[in-house]
């Protein structure tokens, strides 16, 4: 009995692939909590703000002989701020973050787009283009919906986006990889 499945699969498990399965759980994971996973989503971006001030602080006393320290210590500053209000009063930041993650998923909904019209001579490259699509739906989608659904929606359109992410990058991993033809070799008889 033979079997039609790839030389390169027959090796092993690629990384794209374990990668993409585990973008799939992630969004799975995500959808099934969506309220979680926007306070989640949210407070990470917290410590991100919270991390990127405190370099920035250290950034400034490193150069302040090099000009615009007020500056830099003031932008520390907002920073610092920023991530330490959203951090201690998550529900606060959530109406303004889910618009900005409209604006980030119709961003990336365009790029997604752009590249699988560069992907479009390989096999499976239609499943880049349904991931742009569909993460570009639901960037609107957070434009029609806001405020009233700011709670749950972060969560939600990042499972989506990263379930469709992962699928896409299954499916192009599944591909089957070109390798050289060897020339016939003469048999010895």
């Amino acid at each position: 009995m033979t079997t039609d499945i790839s030389p390169d699969i027959k090796k092993g498990v690629n990384a794209p692939l374990w990668i993409g399965a585990l973008l799939i759980v992630l969004g799975i994971v995500a959808i099934a909590q969506p309220a979680i996973s926007t306070i989640f989503a949210e407070t990470w971006i917290a410590l991100i703000l919270i991390s990127a001030g405190a370099a920035k602080l250290v950034y400034a006393f490193q150069t302040r002989n090099e000009g615009g320290f007020i500056w830099k210590v003031l932008l520390s500053v907002l920073y610092l701020g920023t991530g330490v209000m959203l951090f201690f009063n998550p529900l606060t930041g959530v109406l303004t973050l889910t618009l900005l993650l409209g604006s980030y998923l119709l961003t990336e909904g365009v790029f997604e787009l752009i590249l699988a019209f560069r992907l479009r001579p390989q096999q499976n490259w239609t499943w880049a283009l349904t991931n742009g699509i569909t993460t570009l739906l639901l960037g609107g989608l957070v434009w029609f919906q806001w405020p009233f659904d700011a709670p749950w929606l972060i969560g939600t359109l990042v499972g989506v986006s990263i379930l469709f992410t992962g699928v896409s990058r299954v499916m192009l991993s599944l591909n089957p990889r070109s390798t050289p033809t060897q020339p016939d070799q003469p048999t010895a008889a």
